[in-house]
C-alpha cells in the first residue's frame, strides 16, 4: 500500500489531480481565513466571504464527490442525487 496513492484513490482521483484539489481548497481557505480576520477588525467588510467559501468548499468536496460516487454515468448529464 502506497502511502501517496492510498488515500487518493479512496477519493477517486490521482495523486496528481489530489495535489492539485487540496491545494486549491487550502489556498482558498487561507485567503477565506485572512478575510474573517479582516471581518473581525472590520466588521463591515468580508460580511460574506467566510460563509460562502465553506459552503462553496462543501459543495466541492462532499456533495459533488458524493454524487459522483452514487451515480457516476449521470454527472455529464447534470442529473442530481
Amino acid at each position: 500500500m502506497n502511502p501517496f496513492t492510498s488515500h487518493p484513490n479512496t477519493v477517486g482521483e490521482t495523486y496528481s489531480e489530489h495535489l492539485a484539489t487540496a491545494t486549491g481548497f487550502g489556498g482558498r481557505m487561507i485567503v477565506a481565513g485572512l478575510a474573517c480576520m479582516l471581518h473581525g477588525i472590520f466588521p463591515f467588510l468580508f460580511v460574506t466571504t467566510g460563509s460562502r467559501t465553506v459552503r462553496h468548499l462543501h459543495e466541492v468536496m462532499i456533495t459533488h464527490r458524493s454524487r459522483q460516487r452514487a451515480a457516476p454515468e449521470l454527472i455529464d448529464q447534470g442529473a442530481y442525487i
